[in-house]
């Protein structure tokens, strides 16, 4: 990968400065000056490639990821790192797919033809999977933060990797813990037809019936659907006491709202897109105490939480907001870029994808290593529950 300089227009624009000469005195030299010069001649520029939906119902989501990226490489800037001999400049490209796989494909080209080194992302695993061929074929390494579907990084990629548990072991937890802890017996579900909804569903589904329970109706929607009524009436006359819902909060606040409109007596159970601190505020009154149990694919322990607590107080203090789901992750993701790109002391891919491929890493998310398809080893999950309108943490399995 060619160092990228500085802008020319920038020069200009110093040179210019440091020809400028007050009036009745005769003009300085238009040279650089020297350190100024040295400056520019070290600096290379390396483009990270961010794709979360920042419009769309989920868009609070991927504001979230993107915050993440842009703390990550603001801190990677203040480190100054080297590489090659010169001074690291990381720059975002942010790009929004609006959760669209047509889309996502479209900017995923776009991030192609601009030749970034690295991409982090997408949200979605339904934008992740047709996007990854794109940066495979380019031989661009990619990394999500929060796409569970397993089939991501099963196609038989070098280039994908996952830092956080998928779907086969949310869904698989979720499943278990539903009829062994929660006592349910009679199960319902419902799934988006997202590869995300119905990839964790179908996890769930069969987790939950090897525990022993009957699935007594699975009905489908849109991740774009408002209106609930029917399917919720339908599964009803089922009397479940589990409903399990594979989607986003987006759609899963407002179900939550009609469940409670048609007197559906259940616990809700969801993944880690319904997991969300937006939850409550989408939900109203209908989230309850206890009503809702959820899993985020992440989740840290021992020495672990102290690191991501910090990380959680600074994003608030830099954004003012609180962390919403993913953005611890894309912001370790954003460094293990980096950290490959140093250990191999290049930043062209086919030089840093091997280092890549090797990485130990202490994160604000825990250790993160890769196995040979590029997921997580030992990926922690977190069950959480709603009390008093804030999410409360159960546990963290692995």
């Amino acid at each position: 990968m060619k160092s990228r300089m500085l802008s020319v227009g920038l020069v200009a624009l110093v040179i210019a400065a440091c020809g400028r000469s007050p009036e009745g005195t005769p003009p300085q030299s238009a040279a650089v000056p020297s350190a100024v010069a040295g400056a520019f001649e070290s600096a290379l520029v390396v483009k990270i490639g961010h794709v979360a939906p920042t419009s769309g119902p989920i868009a609070h989501l991927g504001r979230d990821n993107e915050l993440g990226a842009r703390m990550a490489i603001d801190d990677l800037n203040a480190k100054e790192l080297k590489i090659g001999g010169k001074v690291v400049k990381f720059q975002l490209v942010a790009e929004d797919d609006a959760g669209d796989p047509k889309q996502g494909t479209a900017v995923a080209q776009k991030l192609v033809d601009e030749n970034v080194n690295g991409v982090v992302g997408h949200l979605n695993s339904g934008t992740s999977i047709p996007a990854s061929k794109l940066y495979n074929d380019a031989g661009i390494p990619q990394i999500s933060p929060s796409a569970t579907n397993p089939k991501y990084t099963r196609q038989g990629f070098n280039t994908t990797f996952r830092v956080v548990a998928d779907d086969t072991q949310l869904g698989g937890v979720l499943g278990k813990y539903a009829v062994e802890t929660l006592k349910g017996k009679q199960i319902a579900v419902i799934d988006d037809r997202t590869a995300y909804g119905q990839g964790v569903a179908e996890e769930f589904e069969k987790a939950a019936k090897a525990a022993g329970a009957s699935i007594v109706g699975h009905e489908f929607t849109t991740d774009k659907s408002t209106d609930f009524a029917a399917i919720l009436t339908k599964l009803k006359s089922a009397k479940p006491d589990i409903l399990f819902f594979g989607g986003m909060d987006a759609v899963g606040g407002p179900m939550l709202r009609q469940v409670k409109q048609l007197g559906l007596d259940v616990k809700f159970v969801g993944g880690d897109g319904l997991c969300t601190e937006e939850l409550p505020k989408l939900a109203g009154d209908a989230i309850g105490d206890g009503t809702v149990v959820c899993a985020e694919a992440g989740g840290v322990d021992g020495e672990f939480k102290t690191m991501q607590q910090k990380f959680k107080a600074d994003f608030k203090a830099k954004n003012g907001i609180d962390v919403q789901v993913y953005s611890p992750y894309v912001y370790d993701a954003v460094h293990l870029l980096a950290d490959a790109m140093t250990r191999a002391d290049s930043v062209d891919p086919k030089e840093y994808l091997a280092e890549l491929r090797k990485t130990d890493y202490r994160g604000v998310t825990g250790p993160i290593r890769f196995d040979e398809k590029g997921d997580i080893k030992n990926g922690a999950l977190t069950l959480y529950t709603y009390k008093l309108g804030k999410r409360q943490q159960l546990a963290v399995v692995r």
